[in-house]
């Protein structure tokens, strides 16, 4: 084991952490939550390790997921505008997408694009909305399945666990809609 996998097994950790953590009291602000911190700083070590991964051999699609996983965590702690922030990471993430598509590797690939494109929009969606729930449940189990094929384990597993925490966040999000 070395310094790459580390560094993806604390990012992981943070993450997992930051999913796990309830805010009590809902913070006003973005910045005074732990979990968006953990969040954050998970995102930052994360695209550390893709970074390094890539240097060495891996998928630089990696890097981009992360990258865009970056900026809303940023839009998100400085608590930009929903339409900024919405602009923002559709220019990101559409440049994100076109940038992928001129490196096509295959099918995996257009799988990768989707799971981007999901992932950006359920940033962008208002939190505790169906729609976010179930664009981040699908980008992750897309960027799972990418990450299986890849062989990447470390995406594999957070992505796998973030899939299974959205789509439990959708079912009680739907029972709560359901119950009005």
């Amino acid at each position: 084991m070395d310094i790459i996998f580390y560094t993806g097994l604390i990012g992981s950790l943070i993450l997992v952490v930051g999913a796990a953590w309830t805010n009590i009291g809902d913070p006003k602000h973005p910045a005074k939550s732990v979990k968006n911190w953990l969040f954050a700083i998970g995102g930052l070590v994360m695209l550390l390790y893709s970074i390094l991964g890539y240097q060495n051999g891996g998928a630089i699609f990696f890097v981009f997921l992360e990258t865009l996983i970056v900026i809303a965590s940023l839009m998100m702690m400085l608590h930009v505008d929903d339409r900024i922030d919405t602009a923002v990471i559709s220019v990101s993430g559409l440049g994100l997408i076109i940038w992928s598509l001129t490196l096509f590797e295959g099918y995996n690939t257009v799988c990768f694009i989707l799971g981007l494109v999901a992932i950006g929009m359920g940033y962008a969606f208002d939190n505790g909305t169906i729609r976010r729930d179930i664009a981040l449940t699908l980008g992750s189990a897309l960027i799972a399945l990418f990450s299986y094929l890849e062989m990447s384990w470390m995406f594999f597993w957070l992505n796998l666990f973030f899939a299974i925490f959205s789509g439990y966040y959708l079912v009680k999000n739907l029972r709560r809609h359901k119950k009005l």
